[in-house]
């Protein structure tokens, strides 16, 4: 059997686990990452782009921000279409100074994988592709236990705490008792069909347009590249959609502004993605901290679950760090409510912003027009549209922080024996 010893065991290589690799390595504890799929399924996953402020300061901060700064696209504003109107929401206007860059999650991780690489943490076995974890135990003592397996050998791998960053279909959260468990959970009866096309985009910041046979979004990934998505029934079927079909409903929902029309070009991906709300609380369970998606989905309308993963493995970051540097458990014990506090913020937002743009199956006449009432007001009310460029582009990231930093100064840090300690144990 492989052994392994570390400080940090953590689970999946998305953009959470491999973030928070990348933040304890730069501070000089030790971690093992385990991805249950290749390197090059993880690094061709299509997923969200869209940026805050403080979670490019962060990637910047940790070390992988040159090619981000260089490559980015940096938006001031996105436009909202409804009955045949255009309204643009203007960030600078509403929140001085605020942007969010458009910079592909595919992107961060090819970025942290490298810089992990880098640092050795292949050759060391410190980040290990095709090695699903298939048990972890003794959460509720000193030492927790991964067992996974990779190249058909079964491994194993003790650390000081354990982070579940694999996702909603993982095994971390699957790990803790359902009865120390709560699950808040909303499914939505309609998906999104996404393709990713090589054109160049029609449109120099995000289009989120409201139309009565549903919703659409044109968004950006290069100058090369565009990324559409279409609200589409629960349960479609991704082979009834050409590729004629699906440019001739994109001209339908989008084509609505006299004037303006969509380009077309080749789609290179497509798919569908359910749209869930969910949250589990606590987000710790003794030895075990939750992150990203294993703990907390949103609805993709407002642009947040890479956000908040990479909002989670910071403070999970920090946390860590006060342990192994001083002993202190009081960003640990302030964890789960310091994460919450944003999650349910961005909840609240993002089904907002769901229920604003998409039309509900069954939906009649009046409720069609009670929407598009509430979208008139975005439009005009300054007070309004100010509130949802705050949410937007991340103002509440501020707000969250304020029970972690309340327990840390409530709680005195103890001497810094668990340095000492932990280097022992490296």
């Amino acid at each position: 059997m492989l052994s392994l010893r570390t400080s940090v065991a953590i689970v999946g290589a998305g953009p959470a686990g491999l973030m928070l690799s990348q933040l304890l390595s730069r501070a000089g504890v030790a971690s093992c990452v385990l991805e249950r799929s290749s390197r090059a399924h993880v690094e061709n996953r299509v997923r969200a782009g869209v940026l805050e402020q403080g979670s490019v300061d962060v990637l910047c901060a940790a070390g992988v921000g040159e090619r981000l700064l260089r490559e980015r696209l940096v938006h001031h504003g996105i436009e909202l279409r409804f009955a045949e109107r255009s309204h643009r929401i203007d960030f600078d206007a509403l929140v001085p100074g605020s942007s969010v860059s458009v910079y592909g999650q595919r992107e961060v991780v090819k970025d942290l994988i490298s810089a992990r690489e880098a640092a050795g943490a292949v050759d060391r076995r410190e980040l290990l592709f095709d090695a699903p974890a298939v048990s972890i135990e003794g959460l509720d003592g000193p030492t927790p236990t991964l067992t996974f397996t990779v190249g058909g050998e079964l491994g194993r791998v003790e650390a000081d705490w354990v982070v579940g960053c694999d996702g909603f279909h993982g095994i971390a959260r699957r790990s803790v008792p359902a009865a120390s468990q709560q699950v808040f959970e909303r499914v939505y009866p309609f998906a999104w069909l996404g393709i990713l096309a090589k054109v160049p985009p029609s449109s120099r910041e995000l289009i989120y347009a409201a139309h009565e046979r549903g919703f659409a979004l044109h968004s950006l990934r290069s100058p090369e590249l565009s990324r559409f998505y279409l609200q589409v029934p629960a349960d479609e079927d991704l082979g009834a959609w050409s590729d004629e079909r699906i440019w001739t409903e994109l001209r339908v929902r989008l084509e609505t502004v006299a004037g303006w029309q969509l380009a077309s070009g080749a789609i290179v991906e497509r798919g569908l993605a359910a749209l869930r709300s969910f949250v589990v609380e606590p987000m710790r369970h003794g030895r075990l901290l939750l992150a990203g998606d294993a703990a907390h989905i949103v609805p993709a309308t407002g642009a947040k679950g890479l956000n908040l993963a990479l909002h989670d493995v910071t403070l999970a970051s920090q946390a860590l760090l006060d342990w192994y540097g001083s002993g202190s458990t009081a960003r640990l014990d302030a964890y789960s409510d310091a994460c919450l506090h944003r999650v349910w913020r961005v909840q609240q937002f993002s089904s907002w912003m769901t229920s604003l743009l998409h039309v509900e199956p069954g939906a009649s006449a009046f409720d069609w027009r009670v929407q598009l009432a509430q979208l008139d007001y975005v439009a005009s009310s300054r007070a309004a549209s100010t509130t949802l460029a705050e949410n937007y582009v991340g103002l509440e990231s501020a707000q969250a922080a304020a029970p972690l930093e309340a327990a840390s100064a409530r709680t005195p840090a103890p001497s810094g024996v668990a340095r000492s300690a932990a280097n022992r144990r490296k």
